[in-house]
């Protein structure tokens, strides 16, 4: 599995607490919403990155063992997003996008998520547009069919719902609360 990222930490050989302390002064240089690699051996590095992540508003999206090398995907927090506020009109959820998803209702399902975050769990036939990329690619997004857009809880996709309408997409639906309580198919990988 390739996966994007914007900055990549080593942190082989060192033990706890210095991976949390170099990927949180690592992750001070990055922008919100980037993607960091952080490289360790220490094999209490996974539950410590994903509970530090947690706590701290930043994304754990997985690791990635190879050989020795642990390879731990976390994406910077966006303070923006946790928001409740959602102005998108037009919302579906989880549960009707699941049904349209088993009876193939020429649903158009785009992931507005990150790479990173696609690749390490989707639902099978999204395509993955990361929202910062949406107005780049109008073209891959048909208009013909109604337009689902999901993230991973509601915020991006509302996001890209609002620009989607505004480009003239008639049939957008924001998917909420999105893939943070997603319980039907997944898959892993990039497109």
């Amino acid at each position: 599995m390739e996966i994007n990222v914007n900055d990549t930490l080593d942190t082989k050989g060192m033990a706890c607490p210095m991976p949390i302390v170099k990927t949180k002064k690592a992750l001070n240089s990055i922008g919100h919403g980037h993607v960091i690699e952080v490289l360790a051996t220490d094999r209490g590095s996974t539950a410590d990155l994903k509970a530090w992540a947690d706590t701290t508003g930043h994304l754990y999206l997985g690791t990635i063992e190879e050989g020795d090398v642990l390879k731990h995907y976390i994406r910077k927090g966006d303070e923006s997003e946790p928001s409740d506020s959602v102005a998108h009109q037009d919302r579906l959820s989880l549960d009707d996008l699941s049904t349209r998803v088993t009876n193939d209702d020429h649903v158009v399902l785009i992931d507005v998520r990150e790479h990173a975050e696609f690749a390490f769990g989707h639902i099978p036939g999204a395509v993955n547009i990361p929202l910062g990329e949406l107005e780049d690619r109008l073209d891959e997004v048909s208009k013909e069919y109604e337009v689902c857009v999901i993230c991973r809880t509601g915020s991006r996709s509302d996001l890209a719902a609002q620009k989607l309408a505004y480009h003239g997409y008639a049939q957008v639906k924001n998917v909420v609360p999105g893939m943070s309580d997603w319980n039907g198919p997944i898959e892993q990988g990039t497109q």
